[in-house]
C-alpha cells in the first residue's frame, strides 16, 4: 500500500510556524497491544453510528418514538459526532492524546449505559448526542498516537489495520445489532445494543492505561474559539435540518438552518485563513487542505460516504420493513460484505504497491459492480427473496470497498505533518462521519419519501440509481489521486 510516513518539510507547503512545530524528543513506540487498544477505540465510534439501524423497529416500539424521534436517535449521534471531532483532535494535540483518550472512552462507556437505561424516546436522543460527543473526544486521538508513535512499514501496517477496522465496523455494526436485539440478553432487546459497550469500554481503559504512549504537540497552541464556532455552526445548520426536516414536516426553523450554512461556511473559511496569515493556529488550517494528498483523498471520500452511509440505513429499513425480515437475518444478510470488505482491505496493500492508484479506480468500479448486482437482486428477485438472496452482490460490493477505504484513508494522511497529527485525523474523520450523516438523512429520506406512493422495491431501485451517481464521481476523483503510493 502507499507511504504513509510523513514526507519531509520541503515537500509540505507552507504551515503556520506553531502548526508544523514537531517534538525534538521521539514519541515511544506503540506496541502491538496498544495497537489493538487504540483499534478498539477506532472500532467503537463506527459500530455505534450503524448498529441502531436494525433496531429501530423495535426501539419504536418499545418507546413509542414515532419517526421524527428515530431519526433523532440516528441524526442526534451524528451530528454530534461530526460537529466536536476536530475539536477532538485539537484538544488531543494540546493535552496529550492518551489522556484524551481515556476521558472519550470513559465518557463512551458511561453514555452507552446512559442509553441503555433510558426510561423514553427524549432520554435516548439526549443520551445518544452525548454520546455522539464522547466519540469525538475519543477517535482522533487513535488517528494521531498511531502517527506519532509508529514510522515507515509499522506504521503502513498500523494505518492498514485502522483503515480495515474503520470500514469492518461499519457493516458489524448492523449484523451485532441484529444478532443482540434477537437474542434479547437477560430481556435487554435493544438496550443490549449500547449496554455491551460498557464492558468494552472498561477493558479497553484498563489496557489504554498500561499499553497507549502519552504523545502531544511540543508547542500547543490555544483553541480557535471564532473557528469552533462557526465549524459547529456550518455542521449543524446543514445537519440538522437535513436530518430532522422531512421527519418533522419540514418546519420553519428547519429552512432558516439551511439558509444560514451558506454564510456560516463562507465566514468559516474566511476567518480561518486570517488566522493562518496572521501566524496563529486555525481550527482547520488551509494550508494543511493544500497538500494534494488531503485535498484528493477528502473529495474522494466525500461521494463514497455520502453513499455509504445512505446505503446501511436504506438497506435496513428495506430488508425489515419490506421484505419482513427479523432483526437477525437483517442483520446476518450483510455478512458476504463484512468478509470480503476484511478480503478486500487485506488485498489491498498489495495492489497499491504494484498498480498505485489504479487499485483505488478497480476498488470504485468493483463496488458499482456490486451496487448494480443489489439493485438487480432487489428489483427482479423482490418476492420471496430472503437473508441470503442480496450476498452474492453484496460480497462483490463489499470487496470493492475494502479496496476503495483503507487506501482512501491512508492517502489522506501519508503527507501529514506529526505535529497535527491530530488535527489531520479530526479533519478527515469529520469529512467521513459528516457526509456519512448527510447520506443517511438525503438518501434515507428519498427511500421514505417515495415508499409510500411507488412501493418499497421501486423506491430503492430510485434510491440506488442516485447512489451509483456518486460512485460514478468516485470513479473519476480516483483519477486525481498521488499516481504512486509505494
Amino acid at each position: 500500500m502507499g507511504i504513509v510516513s510523513c514526507v519531509s518539510e520541503t515537500r509540505i507547503p507552507p504551515i503556520a510556524p506553531a502548526a508544523v512545530a514537531a517534538t525534538t524528543e521521539p514519541s515511544p513506540a506503540l506496541s502491538p497491544l496498544g495497537l489493538f487498544t487504540v483499534l478498539i477505540g477506532a472500532a467503537l465510534p463506527m459500530v455505534d453510528f450503524f448498529i441502531v439501524n436494525v433496531a429501530l423497529p423495535t426501539i419504536d416500539h418499545d418507546l413509542h418514538a414515532g419517526p421524527a424521534l428515530l431519526e433523532m436517535v440516528v441524526g442526534g449521534y451524528g451530528v454530534a459526532y461530526a460537529v466536536l471531532l476536530v475539536l477532538g483532535g485539537r484538544l488531543g494535540d494540546m493535552v496529550g492524546r492518551r489522556r484524551l483518550f481515556l476521558w472519550g472512552t470513559a465518557a463512551f462507556g458511561v453514555t452507552s449505559v446512559a442509553c441503555g437505561l433510558s426510561p423514553d424516546a427524549w432520554t435516548l436522543v439526549a443520551a445518544r448526542v452525548a454520546q455522539g460527543a464522547a466519540s469525538a473526544l475519543m477517535l482522533p486521538q487513535v488517528l494521531a498516537t498511531i502517527q506519532a508513535t509508529t514510522r515507515g512499514a509499522r506504521r503502513t501496517k498500523a494505518l492498514s489495520l485502522y483503515s480495515g477496522t474503520a470500514g469492518i465496523a461499519s457493516a458489524v455494526g448492523q449484523v451485532l445489532g441484529g444478532v443482540l436485539v434477537s437474542v434479547d440478553i437477560a430481556g435487554t432487546g435493544w438496550r443490549s445494543i449500547f449496554l455491551v459497550n460498557a464492558p468494552v469500554a472498561v477493558a479497553a481503559l484498563l489496557l489504554a492505561v498500561r499499553t497507549v504512549p502519552e504523545t502531544r504537540s511540543e508547542h500547543p497552541t490555544r483553541v480557535d474559539g471564532w473557528g469552533t464556532v462557526l465549524l459547529s455552526l456550518t455542521l449543524v445548520s446543514l445537519l440538522l435540518p437535513l436530518t430532522e426536516g422531512r421527519a418533522a414536516g419540514w418546519p420553519v426553523w428547519s429552512w432558516a438552518l439551511l439558509a444560514v450554512f451558506p454564510v456560516a461556511a463562507v465566514a468559516f473559511l474566511l476567518v480561518e485563513r486570517g488566522e493562518e496569515r496572521a501566524g496563529r493556529t486555525p481550527l482547520v488550517p488551509p494550508s494543511l487542505l493544500r497538500i494534494r494528498s488531503v485535498h484528493s483523498g477528502l473529495a474522494l471520500l466525500v461521494p463514497f460516504s455520502l453513499g455509504w452511509g445512505g446505503f446501511m440505513f436504506v438497506l435496513a429499513v428495506a430488508l425489515q420493513e419490506g421484505l419482513r425480515l427479523g432483526p437477525m437475518a437483517a442483520g446476518l444478510a450483510l455478512v458476504p460484505m463484512c468478509v470480503t470488505f476484511f478480503a478486500g482491505s487485506l488485498l489491498g496493500p498489495r495492489l497499491a504497491a504494484r498498480y498505485g492508484r489504479r487499485a483505488v479506480t478497480a476498488g470504485t468500479l468493483i463496488q458499482a459492480v456490486g451496487l448494480l448486482g443489489v439493485a438487480a437482486t432487489f428489483y427482479w428477485g423482490w418476492d420471496g427473496l430472503g437473508a441470503w438472496g442480496p450476498g452474492p452482490a453484496l460480497a462483490v460490493q463489499g470487496l470493492g470497498q475494502g479496496l476503495l477505504l483503507p487506501l482512501t484513508l491512508r492517502v489522506v494522511l501519508s503527507e501529514v505533518p506529526v505535529a497535527q497529527a491530530g488535527v489531520g485525523g479530526g479533519v478527515m474523520v469529520t469529512t467521513q462521519q459528516s457526509f456519512m450523516a448527510l447520506g443517511v438523512a438525503t438518501l434515507g429520506s428519498l427511500f421514505l419519501s417515495l415508499s409510500p406512493s411507488m412501493g418499497m422495491r421501486d423506491a430503492l431501485a430510485v434510491t440506488l440509481a442516485v447512489q451509483l451517481v456518486a460512485v460514478a464521481v468516485s470513479v473519476l476523483l480516483s483519477l486525481r489521486l498521488p499516481r504512486t503510493m509505494a
